[in-house]
């Protein structure tokens, strides 16, 4: 989605989440002094985190903690990077309880979303004018009905729009 990513939406993501943008760009653009606003971890699953590797990135969120769930990798090649194989909903909710600032980034992946749907609290969902093919789930996996309550949408010149729900307790 990165032309998508024009100067007022760009600003957003610097200022509301800068920490979702991974580390290897961040240099670049001249914000990889940016703090972390909402998150200190990250967990990702493989086939998301195969896309930085194929770009001989082994670790595209350096400025956060990295967590790769995978049943596959049985070896992280890098040191910031720890893989986990087996009981993820267990390991996310070690996460949970410990005390910290800052939340935990779920990225990419709808089967290990749809693993982890109980243990999300919040949902940002960015919607971008265009259509791919049929699409993926969100959360790919069966389960039943969890409710979230909006908290804010924005929306940008460019068409996309961001939607914030929380979790309905």
């Amino acid at each position: 989605m990165v032309p998508f990513v024009d100067e007022e939406f760009f600003e957003f993501l610097k200022s509301e989440y800068p920490e979702t943008l991974p580390t290897h760009g961040r240099r670049p653009l001249g914000i990889d002094d940016l703090p972390n606003k909402r998150f200190d971890t990250i967990v990702q699953g493989r086939a998301s985190y195969d896309l930085a590797l194929k770009e001989g990135v082994t670790s595209p969120y350096a400025h956060l903690r990295e967590y790769v769930a995978s049943r596959t990798l049985t070896e992280s090649p890098d040191p910031n990077v720890e893989i986990i194989s087996t009981d993820l909903v267990g390991r996310v909710r070690e996460l949970k309880a410990e005390d910290k600032r800052f939340g935990i980034y779920l990225c990419g992946g709808s089967a290990v979303a749809g693993e982890l749907v109980d243990e999300v609290d919040e949902l940002v969902v960015k919607t971008y004018p265009v259509v791919l093919g049929t699409g993926m789930p969100m959360f790919g996996s069966g389960f039943e009905v969890s409710a979230f309550v909006p908290d804010s949408v924005r929306t940008f010149g460019n068409g996309v729009v961001v939607r914030t729900y929380h979790r309905k307790r």
